[in-house]
């Protein structure tokens, strides 16, 4: 399956638009999502896990078995 990076790109930039930030980390154990929020962004306006999670693996193709959430106040050695 080939990652999407045209529409991850656009991912980031609305989470961006909401003073959010993604980075993508992608090693032998699969990849690693991390969003943060930033001093104006809300924690409670994050896509849920299962959402994010879709549209990671659906729109832009990213494996579904890799994908590990860091949303802020979650513990980040912890893969969800």
């Amino acid at each position: 399956m080939t990652i999407d990076e045209t529409a991850l790109a656009g991912l980031r930039a609305t989470l961006a638009a909401d003073d959010y930030a993604m980075e993508m980390h992608q090693d032998d154990t699969g990849v690693q999502v991390r969003i943060t929020a930033g001093p104006e962004a809300c924690a409670d306006c994050l896509v849920p896990k299962p959402i994010m999670r879709s549209i990671l693996h659906g729109a832009l193709g990213v494996p579904e078995e890799a994908i590990g959430l860091v949303y802020p106040g979650d513990d980040p050695g912890a893969r969800p």
